[in-house]
């Protein structure tokens, strides 16, 4: 059932378990727990396993319902992998979820070599992705994207919302082969619905058309486009967005596609580091191609060590926030 974010005021401090979720968005509980909860019930195989944080990946839902798949591994994340990759072997469908820093700095050997170099079957999903806390560098996976990409085989998912975590869920556990996915945990906006949308693995989406600006995004940034593209319209900008929920494979077709169909600024949106994400696979796709817009600019995190604090905060100090991000499209179409 979707319910409305609390109508709160804005934390003031940091918190590990901040949403993400506007002052009376939309929300969805659980997006994740409850549809691998649903895809696991006529499959035997779908085993869940995580590092201590079954509460903070919404991995509890799956305990509540399997309690006879469910493995809780301790805080040992590669302890965690290497068992996951054990399972695979044996042809069940692991699930394995932790922070995003944990999986890819704490266990990126276990996950390279005993997992992705044999192709197992294993389905990694990881909570705050980014910047999605405030609790500093030790939890901001802000180059995860960078790191993942690095691994032959390895599929790369970027949900938007709730609907994109959710239909994602049966895609990825149905592929054959290494998934990474960023996960977005407890009451997750809900936005893409209102623009009749599907979640194709692999594929890139165009969510609206827009005549000046293309702004090309993956997670939780597609939903800041869409808010910029609004907001935008009161000055006469018309603004396209393009979603790419899969980072590895890309659909380079869709993205050349959409950059040549109009002589507009294509602005990448990304909550990742500049540096080996969304925004130079784009640029590396457009050389390629030999594709040229009117302009390209990177709306990303900078390629440093990121503060700690509240959210909308941190948002607006490094140019994600929906009134940051317009003000900058502006500032780049003069």
């Amino acid at each position: 059932m979707n319910t409305v974010a609390d109508k709160k005021p804005r934390l003031t401090t940091s918190a590990m378990i901040a949403s993400i979720a506007a002052e009376g968005q939309r929300v969805q509980a659980a997006p994740f727990g409850k549809a691998l909860v649903d895809y696991a019930a006529d499959r035997p195989e779908i085993v869940g396993l995580t590092a201590d944080l079954a509460k903070y990946t919404d991995l509890h839902l799956f305990q509540k319902a399997y309690p006879e798949r469910f493995f809780q591994m301790g805080m040992a994340e590669q302890l965690l992998m290497a068992a996951a990759g054990g399972m695979a072997k044996e042809g069940l469908v692991p699930f394995a979820t932790t922070y995003a820093v944990f999986a890819t700095r704490r266990a990126y050997d276990f996950i390279h070599q005993v997992i992705a170099e044999e192709n197992l079957n294993v389905k990694i999903c990881c909570a705050l992705p980014g910047l999605t806390t405030g609790y500093g560098p030790s939890h901001q996976a802000t180059e995860d994207l960078a790191m993942m990409r690095a691994i032959p085989g390895m599929t790369i998912v970027d949900p938007c919302d709730a609907l994109d975590l959710e239909q994602a869920v049966p895609q990825i556990a149905a592929h054959q082969g290494p998934v990474y996915m960023r996960l977005a945990r407890g009451n997750v906006p809900l936005v893409l619905d209102e623009y009749d949308y599907r979640f194709e693995l692999g594929r890139a989406k165009e969510i609206r058309d827009g005549n000046d600006v293309l702004i090309i995004s993956s997670g939780f940034m597609t939903m800041r486009a869409l808010e910029v593209a609004k907001a935008l319209e009161a000055d006469k900008v018309s603004v396209a967005v393009l979603h790419c929920p899969t980072i590895k494979p890309f659909d380079e077709a869709t993205v050349v596609a959409q950059v040549k169909k109009k002589n507009r600024l294509v602005v990448v949106a990304e909550n990742h580091s500049v540096v080996g994400g969304l925004g130079e696979i784009v640029a590396t796709t457009l050389m390629r191609h030999r594709v040229q817009p009117a302009g390209f600019q990177l709306a990303g995190l900078p390629d440093a060590f990121l503060d700690a604090g509240a959210l909308p905060t941190l948002h607006d100090r490094y140019g994600i926030s929906c009134e940051v991000l317009g003000r900058r499209i502006k500032e780049w179409l003069k």
